[in-house]
């Protein structure tokens, strides 16, 4: 039986994006509205959900993996609280300029996903983020891609690209799910 996994960005569409900042501590994450009842909806339709998430607020020293941690275990409580459930986040601290392996849109995230659970199949894959690399980290994968409107100076740059399909909100995408 085959598996298919949907892949998350976080900022900007599980949680509020900061404009020019990172969510440092978990008292400044706040979820885009519906994303839990999207992700609780999603569930139904993908046999895994994971995040994956650049975190270069890292490599810039102004948090820590454990800053990271308390935020991703908040996101997970709540999320799990609600009845939604997501199997394993996966982050790369590194900066943009390093151009690392794990940071998006380098496959590294999707590498340790599929690492962790081996039946993960990239082209019965979904990536649904809000910019230019998410798009290309599920394209060089062969994944669908859903482009979150929820970042406007992305949205013109991954309207360039062969986007598959592109959604106000995760919760408007998953609505639609039942009809595919």
């Amino acid at each position: 039986m085959f598996k298919r996994t949907l892949f998350l960005d976080r900022d900007g569409v599980i949680n509020v994006r900061l404009p020019g900042a990172y969510v440092q501590e978990p008292e400044q994450f706040e979820f885009v509205e519906g994303s839990i009842d999207a992700i609780i909806k999603a569930r139904h339709h993908f046999d895994r959900i994971v995040v994956v998430t650049n975190q270069q607020g890292i490599g810039k020293e102004l948090m820590t993996e454990e800053d990271l941690s308390k935020v991703h275990q908040k996101m997970l409580d709540q999320i799990k609280e609600k009845g939604g459930q997501i199997d394993a986040v996966f982050h790369c601290p590194n900066l943009a300029a390093e151009n690392a392996i794990c940071r998006k849109p380098n496959p590294g995230m999707a590498l340790q996903a599929k690492a962790t659970f081996p039946e993960i199949e990239f082209k019965k894959s979904v990536m649904v983020g809000d910019s230019v690399s998410d798009m290309l980290f599920g394209k060089r994968l062969g994944m669908k891609t859903v482009l979150i409107k929820s970042n406007p100076d992305q949205v013109a740059k991954a309207s360039l690209l062969t986007v598959d399909s592109q959604y106000d909100s995760l919760l408007a995408w998953t609505n639609t799910l039942d009809k595919i």
